[in-house]
């Protein structure tokens, strides 16, 4: 398939990247300044802006799916303004473009951890992380209105590593998963690994999915 890449220069995107290519799909990826990713075989970048619709459509029109690991950047002010901001204007755009399949990365903010109790309600959700989880959890609430894609969002667990690809995780939906520790945790080549199945082999169309050890 070819994928368009939003984040491909980030945490998870540059692991999707690298899983993509592993797997031999073409990625292009949307960047606003292209010089900063290097050449690599199967992969392509194009110059765009997505916090504007028209930017995104220009640029996805001929692909067969989007993945957003778009972040608004943890030290942004104005990140949760930007993130949703951002995330309408990706929406938008595949929808001008024509391009139904979307994968989001999202948070764990709001993987529930009890009834009635999201992650990001406990005491001990870092304070910093809170304008992002908010944010995620406010794109995920629109997404689930959004009925033209064929949208799936991604949770990660608690705690997302760096570290080596095992090549098997454990999949969930709307409820925080742990091991048999209590830990909750994954490597974020791991979570690659769970997205690009996703593409290849929808399971989560229009849902939500998170994946742990």
């Amino acid at each position: 398939m070819k994928i368009a890449l939003i984040g491909a220069t980030g945490f998870v995107g540059s692991a999707v990247l690298k899983e993509l290519l592993a797997r031999g799909h073409r990625v292009l990826a949307l960047a606003r300044d292209p010089a900063k990713l290097a050449a690599q075989a199967g992969l392509e970048v194009r110059q765009a802006d997505v916090l504007q619709a028209d930017s995104v459509a220009a640029a996805v029109r001929d692909v067969d799916a989007v993945v957003s690991a778009y972040n608004a950047g943890w030290s942004n002010p104005n990140l949760y303004e930007d993130f949703l901001r951002g995330s309408a204007a990706i929406n938008a755009g595949l929808k001008q473009a024509g391009v139904k399949r979307l994968v989001v990365v999202g948070g764990a903010g709001s993987l529930f951890v009890a009834p009635g109790v999201q992650l990001v309600d406990t005491a001990e959700f870092p304070a910093q992380w809170k304008p992002g989880a908010l944010a995620a959890h406010e794109a995920l609430k629109r997404l689930r209105g959004e009925t033209a894609l064929d949208w799936s969002f991604v949770s990660p667990p608690a705690h997302l590593e760096p570290g080596e690809r095992r090549g098997s995780y454990r999949l969930g939906q709307d409820e925080l998963l742990a091991d048999a520790e209590g830990h909750s945790h994954i490597s974020v080549a791991d979570l690659a690994l769970a997205i690009v199945d996703e593409l290849e082999a929808p399971k989560h169309v229009q849902q939500r999915f998170t994946v742990a050890y």
